[in-house]
């Protein structure tokens, strides 16, 4: 279940940058996209930035139709690479996660980081070859954007009955102002690339992305492959994964590796002796019903299970996790409170029409159960992911189509880097996803979390080197070894 991997944060950049990239183009069948000038207050620097909207059909094949609007930033290579043939890279493509995260906000924020921060700026910071960051259809400062504001909704599904209520608000509204919710899915984003291609004139491209980001990449893999030269997918989410089902387990097998990880180091063990035992024993109190802190707020199962999977994601959370859960344990709920404070991090409505076209179709509320039954851990997400269902049968996206939910076959060179703490994209995923990929490459790096290029060095020179040349092997020597222990953070308890 992939977090919102290369999804900046939104804010007053969002904003105020917003009516630049809704051009209200008059209909035609035809992809459009038109450069407009860039935001003022972007950062550039040295780097040579375009900003423009690519304008498409809602529905294709409709001839009644209404246009729609995507939000493109492209920044230039800022020393063009020239490989063997003597030819310059094509442009990466970047693809953001969630369903319901962005792109285009944050690209003023990331150059202004590298102009205050150069000796930052990593191998993937559009060095070699053209980067074109895009806001995938209804989301971002595209337009529509479906956001639903003042409903939560974490990766662990709606925390209460008021925001799945909520989210099936939204949605019936944003259908009612004519969107068609069927339209908002990987499939159609697969063809929105390939009008972007046409629109930009782009012979030939690569693909880059996060998360669920991955998982748009195989829709094009699998729909739209002219052109597409090379793949990189960090964290990545597979077509045939399960959203909900299974997804339990995973954390519960997250939360494990953490705290074996613990236990195997004489201090952090003789700290937080036998955690394991004692936290499965809370979590079932937590299943017996909500929970009064130290503080005399209440929490319930689903704000723990938000906390789970939001900490298990991230690499300080990680760090930090027999801390924390010594701590909620005793009683002191501020670490699921600091979680709890920002829920609202999606574009909700557009991330639930991925999930009710592509992904929940295919599992149950049963399955989710019975996957879970007999550990604590794992029932801890159940509640909140069961929610996701009752959204789906209140709205209509139209029919699931199997190749959606079917593993990808390719001969695309592809390269898999998979963190081995992951509660959402689990290393064995990607292991069983790259079985399709005649080309691919795996890395699988120790005691990293979601996002590997954000984290590890050695993996994002290995996904630069790889863009260079895809029909090399890439150089793994320099990852940590797979028994190197995991540095934990105490906190104040040190």
């Amino acid at each position: 279940m992939p977090r919102q991997l290369l999804a900046p944060l939104a804010g007053a950049l969002a904003v105020a940058v917003t009516g630049l990239f809704g051009s209200g183009a008059a209909s035609a069948a035809e992809p459009v996209y038109a450069i407009k000038p860039c935001p003022a207050d972007w950062a550039t620097g040295d780097r040579v930035v375009e900003c423009g909207t690519l304008t498409v059909d809602e529905t294709r094949g409709d001839p009644a139709t209404r246009r729609i609007d995507i939000a493109v930033a492209r920044i230039k290579a800022k020393t063009p690479f020239i490989d063997a043939m003597g030819e310059p890279l094509p442009p990466v493509v970047v693809f953001h996660g969630g369903p319901g995260g962005s792109l285009v906000s944050g690209v003023g924020r990331t150059l202004g980081f590298y102009a205050a921060n150069p000796e930052q700026a990593g191998p993937l910071a559009a060095i070699d070859q053209d980067w074109i960051y895009f806001d995938q259809r209804g989301g971002g400062l595209g337009n529509p954007s479906m956001d639903c504001p003042g409903v939560q909704l974490t990766d662990a599904g709606p925390p209460s009955a008021k925001d799945e209520a909520g989210l099936i608000a939204c949605l019936q509204a944003y259908a009612a102002q004519g969107v068609n919710l069927s339209q908002y899915n990987a499939a159609v984003i697969a063809a929105d690339v390939a009008d972007m291609r046409k629109a930009m004139g782009l012979e030939r491209i690569d693909l880059y992305g996060g998360s669920y980001g991955p998982r748009i990449e195989a829709a094009v893999m699998t729909h739209a492959p002219q052109g597409v030269r090379a793949v990189v997918m960090d964290s990545p989410w597979p077509p045939e994964g399960n959203w909900a089902v299974g997804t339990p387990e995973q954390v519960s097998t997250a939360v494990r590796i953490i705290l074996a990880k613990c236990a195997a180091q004489a201090a952090c063990g003789a700290r937080h002796p036998d955690l394991q035992t004692r936290f499965e024993a809370n979590a079932r109190e937590w299943l017996a019903g909500p929970k009064t802190g130290s503080d005399g707020k209440t929490w319930t199962v689903e704000d723990l299970a938000a906390f789970l999977m939001e900490t298990t994601y991230d690499a300080r959370g990680v760090r930090r996790l027999p801390h924390d859960l010594e701590a909620i344990i005793a009683g002191d709920f501020s670490p699921i409170a600091e979680i709890a404070e920002d829920r609202e991090y999606y574009t909700e409505a557009q991330q639930m029409t991925h999930l009710c076209k592509e992904e929940l179709p295919f599992e149950s509320k049963e399955r989710l159960a019975a996957g879970a039954a007999g550990d604590p851990v794992a029932e801890v997400s159940v509640p909140s992911l069961s929610r996701l269902f009752a959204v789906c049968a209140a709205i209509d996206v139209g029919a699931a189509d199997p190749v959606e939910n079917a593993p990808v076959r390719s001969d695309i060179p592809t390269l898999f880097i998979a963190a081995e703490i992951d509660p959402g994209c689990p290393p064995e995923l990607t292991r069983k996803a790259a079985a399709g990929y005649a080309n691919s490459q795996v890395m699988i790096v120790t005691n990293a979390t979601h996002g590997v290029t954000r984290q590890s060095p050695c993996a994002a020179r290995a996904a630069r080197d790889f863009l260079r040349d895809p029909t090399e092997p890439v150089d793994q020597t320099c990852l940590p070894p797979a028994d190197e222990p995991l540095v934990f953070d105490e906190g104040d308890a040190a």
